[in-house]
């Protein structure tokens, strides 16, 4: 298995995750909403922007997510797929930093919205 080590990587791994999100029955709901032909291309801009330094990305994340009614249980769940598409098909330096990076991201929005366990 390969690192992550390229945009391709990224696109490669977003969409991956995603996919399992559309068929969660603890968060598919709160994308059902989403515009994914607008939403992918930003998401592959985000975490090549923190995985490869690349200077795609140039959004504020949070401020769209409050409101949602998003619990620890749904930061939970989040995590959980997320490193599992990571461990499914990456292995490297790289994908310990997406695992690193998602977890604090999780407990730092946990704490902004006050839903932290």
């Amino acid at each position: 298995m390969n690192d992550i080590t390229s945009r391709e990587d990224i696109i490669n791994l977003v969409n991956l995750f995603y996919e399992k999100v559309k068929q969660d029955d603890k968060l598919s709901s709160f994308f059902a909403h989403i515009n994914w032909p607008k939403h992918l291309p930003t998401m592959y801009d985000f975490w090549a922007s923190m995985l490869l330094g690349e200077r795609t990305y140039m959004g504020a994340p949070f401020p769209k997510h409050m409101g949602l009614g998003i619990k620890s249980e749904h930061f939970e769940r989040w995590l959980s797929l997320f490193h599992e598409t990571i461990h499914e098909n990456f292995a490297g330096e790289k994908a310990e930093e997406a695992k690193q990076r998602s977890a604090s991201i999780a407990g730092v929005w946990q704490y902004k919205l006050g839903v932290h366990s």
